[in-house]
């Protein structure tokens, strides 16, 4: 009976640590844009009272456009994306960010996390593009991926950027 007793002990003790481990927010949860012909994945941080760009993701070092994994964008058709020629595919996302413009890159190696290893996947860069780096009339308090007419928004904080696609 005793040994009954301490199992279920045992077993309640696990099954409510369990629950409080669940109950706990997602930082950064899973974020999806989803087009007829473009889809974007991306975990969504939020700002928290940090000074984003700059400090949380430095300028002049490549971000991976997110949070946790890099940001996957996949195109189910030919397309311009920042006036140029982008197969149809997946690509993890990149951005190098810098105070007045940023460098947009689609880079064919998927399964990143981070931009930890894009060092050693530059080779497979399929494209590079820099875009200007538009002010915020108001704060964005997450990272946000928007598709607009032909335009992709990407906004955080004060910061923005528009690149045009089309697809062919």
């Amino acid at each position: 009976m005793k040994h009954v007793f301490l199992a279920l002990m045992v077993l309640c003790t696990s099954f409510h640590l369990l629950a409080q481990e669940q109950q706990k927010p997602i930082l950064s949860p899973r974020a999806y844009v989803n087009t007829k012909y473009m889809d974007i994945s991306y975990g969504q941080p939020s700002k928290r009272n940090r000074v984003i760009f700059g400090e949380l993701v430095p300028y002049g070092n490549v971000w991976r456009a997110g949070a946790n994994e890099a940001t996957e964008i996949t195109f189910r058709k030919k397309a311009s994306f920042g006036g140029k020629a982008v197969d149809t595919g997946t690509y993890s996302l990149f951005i190098i960010p810098n105070e007045k413009e940023w460098i947009v890159i689609l880079n064919s190696q998927l399964g990143q996390w981070g931009a930890y290893e894009y060092e050693k996947h530059i080779s497979k860069n399929a494209v590079e593009i820099t875009v200007p780096v538009d002010t915020l009339a108001t704060q964005q308090e997450k990272l946000i991926y928007r598709v607009k007419k032909n335009n992709l928004l990407i906004q955080w904080d004060k910061s923005g950027v528009s690149i045009p696609f089309s697809f062919k």
